[in-house]
């Protein structure tokens, strides 16, 4: 689970998007390069989104996943130094890009600068971008200041019931991001990593 896992988490999104497009009728001879391109695009990730979940296992019984347009399920997580953020509660009242990633996932690695520029543009007014590590606290913590990360990330454990899970992930691809509403509902998703800085501005538009 570790030097492999984010060329892995690629390939399952190759796979999965191949997939579905093979399952709507598409033509098995296309080009590779077809499906990550659809991958980045909305009715690509809903395509993605929805064969991913088939395909998971169930949550275990009482969690509660988030769907498109309801409220994010509450859940408390610490963050690198141990102080608790209660969500929603915490993210009420301005919108937010929250970015599932860990330090073992190459591809999670390298949005991460994009995702701090971006951060840095929309000051306080704008998006606010929140990283959860799902990730043991230590290495997450030299990670940030190794490479100077300074918006806020959150840490959970990976596991059927993490945040990942809980905001719409069953399949635990990494990265993962979602936007959250001002009044804290599930307003879309990105399964796999963004392409460069405009593609994360782009997206977090709503």
């Amino acid at each position: 689970m570790r030097s492999d896992s984010g060329n892995a988490n690629v390939r399952i999104v190759l796979v999965a998007l191949t997939a579905a497009l093979a399952g709507a009728g598409a033509s098995i001879y296309f080009d590779p390069t077809i499906a990550m391109r659809l991958a980045s695009t909305e009715p690509g990730q809903r395509l993605l989104g929805a064969v991913l979940k088939s395909q998971a296992p169930a949550p275990p019984e009482g969690v509660r996943v988030a769907e498109r347009g309801g409220l994010v399920p509450a859940m408390t997580l610490p963050d690198a130094n141990g102080t608790a953020t209660r969500i929603p509660d915490a993210w009420l009242g301005k919108a937010r890009l929250v970015n599932l990633w860990a330090t073992w996932c190459g591809p999670c690695l390298k949005e991460m600068p994009d995702l701090q520029v971006f951060a840095n543009e929309q000051g306080a007014n704008g998006v606010q971008v929140v990283g959860i590590a799902l990730d043991d606290a230590a290495g997450v913590r030299d990670f940030l200041q190794q490479h100077r990360i300074t918006y806020p990330v959150l840490i959970d454990a990976p596991g059927p019931a993490d945040a990942g899970v809980r905001l719409g992930n069953p399949a635990g691809v990494l990265p993962y991001t979602v936007l959250i509403s001002a009044e804290g509902r599930l307003l879309k998703t990105k399964i796999g990593p963004f392409d460069d800085k405009q593609a994360i501005a782009d997206w977090a538009k709503h």
